[in-house]
């Protein structure tokens, strides 16, 4: 790796499995010191050790996102603690993702999905980006989903809440961007889950056939996507979701 992130401190959601611990080990490569956040402290400690032992530096961070305005302080709170007092690049990956019809959506469900995916990051943001703005620099990295602006007949919910991301996306590049805070969103395509047994099928593959890449990505695309967003080399880069979807939502797709 080039050391792009050299000197630098992050905090990654949702960062204990597929493309949150894909984020935080490909930030550990480039330099930063990484807060990996979750809510299983064994499989945290897991990437902490594979970072540290390809040397990086890392510590776990124990989550659980409810979308409490209190819980999500107290998390911005702990990581800048071990972060040794600033946080530079925060990604907002924690989500969940009930694959789930509009009419079995029950009133519990539908403010548990909004709580993690929505209010969790409106208000680890609200605790993080103003120490950004004062210090006149900072990323925030926000996760969006292709299915945000591509409907699909299942996850209106989830769908839902990514649309919501993104619009905070922009918003707040509007907001803290004249401060030195530069706030992007990635939008993955179906992404293969690394734990997917080999020879099986991902969940939504055939959600990719007919696309360029006519196949799911893997959660290292996302991760390098978000190593450039997190760097000098996406210096200019405000208020910008960017597509790493196989072209599923650019391009048209072609009938096998």
């Amino acid at each position: 790796m080039s050391g792009r992130l050299e000197n630098r401190t992050a905090l990654v959601t949702g960062a204990t499995s597929n493309i949150g611990r894909a984020i935080a080990t490909a930030f550990g490569a480039e330099g930063a010191h990484v807060a990996v956040s979750g809510r299983n402290a064994e499989r945290g400690q897991e990437v902490v050790d594979a970072i540290r032992a390809a040397g990086g530096r890392a510590d776990f961070v124990h989550a659980d996102h409810d979308g409490s305005a209190a819980r999500s302080r107290a998390l911005a709170e702990e990581a800048m603690r071990v972060l040794g007092g600033r946080i530079d690049v925060l990604v907002n990956n924690a989500g969940t993702y009930p694959p789930t019809t509009t009419p079995a959506t029950d009133e519990p469900t539908f403010d548990e999905v909004y709580g993690v995916n929505v209010k969790a990051p409106y208000f680890l943001t609200a605790a993080i980006a103003p120490a950004m703005a004062t210090a006149g620099r900072g990323v925030i990295i926000d996760l969006g989903s292709w299915i945000a602006r591509l409907g699909i007949p299942i996850s209106a919910l989830y769908s839902s809440t990514k649309g919501a991301v993104e619009t905070l996306t922009r918003a707040w590049a509007a907001e803290f961007g004249p401060s030195g805070v530069r706030v992007n969103a990635i939008s993955p395509g179906v992404i293969r889950p690394a734990s997917t047994p080999e020879g099986s099928a991902a969940p939504g593959e055939s959600m990719m056939r007919g696309t360029p890449a006519n196949a799911p990505g893997a959660p290292d695309a996302i991760a390098k996507a978000a190593v450039y967003l997190a760097s000098d080399d996406a210096i200019f880069v405000h208020g910008t979701v960017i597509d790493v979807d196989g072209g599923r939502t650019g391009v048209a797709v072609v009938a096998a």
